[in-house]
């Protein structure tokens, strides 16, 4: 960012990490697709299943994770689900130059990738919390935002030289990489990550209380006769005493063996310091094990029932969800509209949507300066507005250059307005999650965002092939015109949590 603004060490680690992960991501943008169809020879319906299918079992597959990830401290988690796309792709390269390669493989990848960046992005919403205050949050999200729009230029240009150059799993090898270092640069974060923090009372807990406090007087009214129990009792005692006594004097051999015994082992007296060394360090652990241990199947609804009980979450969820899913869903139908009826070459296609990307490294850049000048709801309300109008543009692609600068035109004003919207929408969100639930808030929104995405995905395919490409990719930028209506009407203001005092060095 040009305003220099510092936010850390720790968090430059982190950055660097995110920045490595999303230029391997965008270097091997496309690479299962084109594995499917040069290596395994797929068709168009398995290439299809391949995009669609592996996002929404991944999906799935990471629905239990949140609840179990908000529990945990999140920077082990991070680096634990780098490692498992870093292995989870690397079978792939393994598996071509053994020649056993099959498309059963490359879904069951896709499934695991998915399901691991799912809860990946989860848990570095968390970690992101507690790395930096409040106010820093938007700065961070708008050089993150910077990075994946930047990763978007260069990545898919270097892929396709290297896949060219090197081989159609070159990039893949690339991608898991980049895992690696991303696990290494979230490690070299280091510091003290507060541990998470503990449930709140059940609403049956809750409900439970004033039964206990109705039955309190009770218990006070019955003391007096438990008061004379043990007044009886204390009169007894001496009677006690005596036959303790007794049986003391009568035992003298059993103390003198039991010095003995005391005496022969050493070696667990010398090990005591020890043990009660670690004591602590179990006593603090048991909470976050005890946790854990008490997710119930009502957790993994956690994260919805949040977002749809809170008055400014719910319509900005159901807003991203549907824009990003019906984006999505016509970029198939734009491939096969402009390298088949078209007749656009391959690099014409991928320039097309490559070079325009340089607008959402533009709009990130004025996210924070916006948010300045006009305040944080109103950005949101105008450029969520403004990003919907552009799609429907694309059913009027025409051949030639017309039609690619046209693309070109269109795609740099969606992604501009995506990049001043992303980090001001992903900040706005954060501050309205309290810190206990942002793991399985977020899990819960990227869950349905890749479920529906799929869906609609598999929907747009259908309807590509009934109606034609470009009436498919004009009735999507028609529905995206109706998004707007979906914004947060009313200016929430977050609910900001007391933060404790970070370093900076």
């Amino acid at each position: 960012m040009g305003s220099g603004h510092r936010l850390g060490r720790r968090f430059g680690w982190l950055w660097g990490a995110y920045g490595t992960s999303a230029l391997g991501t965008w270097l091997a943008f496309g690479a299962f697709p084109l594995i499917a169809i040069q290596v395994l020879h797929a068709g168009p319906a398995e290439v299809a299943a391949l995009s669609s299918v592996g996002a929404a079992v991944g999906a799935a597959v990471a629905v239990p994770l949140g609840p179990w990830v908000e529990f945990r401290r999140k920077r082990p988690v991070l680096i634990a689900m780098d490692l498992v796309r870093f292995a989870a792709l690397l079978t792939i390269p393994a598996a071509y130059a053994l020649g056993t390669l099959t498309f059963l493989q490359l879904l069951l990848v896709s499934v695991v990738v998915a399901a691991a960046d799912i809860t990946f992005r989860a848990a570095s919403g968390a970690y992101l919390k507690t790395l930096l205050p409040a106010e820093d949050l938007l700065v961070a999200n708008a050089r993150l935002e910077s990075t994946t729009w930047t990763t978007t230029i260069i990545g898919p240009p270097l892929g396709g030289a290297a896949i060219g150059l090197l081989g159609p799993v070159a990039t893949v090898v690339a991608d898991a990489v980049s895992y690696l270092l991303s696990a290494l640069g979230i490690r070299a974060t280091g510091g003290q990550e507060p541990p998470p923090e503990r449930r709140e009372a059940t609403p049956e807990h809750r409900g439970a209380a004033p039964e206990h406090r109705e039955a309190a007087p009770e218990r006070r009214e019955a003391a007096p006769e438990r008061r004379e129990a043990t007044s009886e009792r204390r009169e007894a005692a001496p009677e006690r005493r005596e036959a303790t006594s007794e049986r003391r004097k009568a035992t003298p051999e059993r103390r003198e063996a039991t010095s003995e015994r005391r005496k022969a082992t050493p070696e667990h007296r010398d090990a005591a310091p020890e043990h009660r060394e670690a004591a602590p360090e179990r006593r603090e652990a048991a909470p976050e094990r005890r946790e854990a241990a008490r997710l119930r199947a009502g957790d993994l609804l956690d994260g919805w029932r949040y977002i749809l009980a809170d008055a400014a979450l719910r319509p900005l969820f159901f807003n991203t969800t549907l824009f990003n899913a019906l984006v999505m869903a016509a970029q198939p139908l734009m491939a096969v509209l402009m390298l088949g009826r078209l007749g656009f070459e391959p690099w014409q296609y991928g320039l097309a949507f490559a070079a325009p990307s340089i607008g959402g490294l533009l709009g990130s850049r004025l996210a924070r300066p916006l948010v300045t000048w006009y305040g944080q709801h109103q950005v949101l309300v105008v450029v969520g507005t403004l990003r919907a109008l552009w799609s429907v543009g694309l059913a009027f692609t025409g051949p030639g250059t017309g039609g690619l600068l046209l693309v070109m035109g269109v795609e740099l004003g969606l992604i501009f307005c995506c990049g001043v919207f992303n980090p001001v929408y992903a900040t706005y969100r954060l501050e309205r999650t309290p810190t206990d639930r942002v793991t399985r808030t977020l899990s819960a929104w990227a869950v349905t965002t890749k479920a529906s995405t799929a869906l609609l995905t598999a929907v747009w395919g259908v309807l590509g092939g009934l109606l034609g490409p470009r009436t498919a990719i004009g009735l999507a930028g028609v529905l995206l015109l109706a998004t707007p209506l979906l914004l947060p009407r009313q200016d929430h203001t977050p609910q900001r949590e007391p933060e404790p005092a970070r370093s900076r060095t």
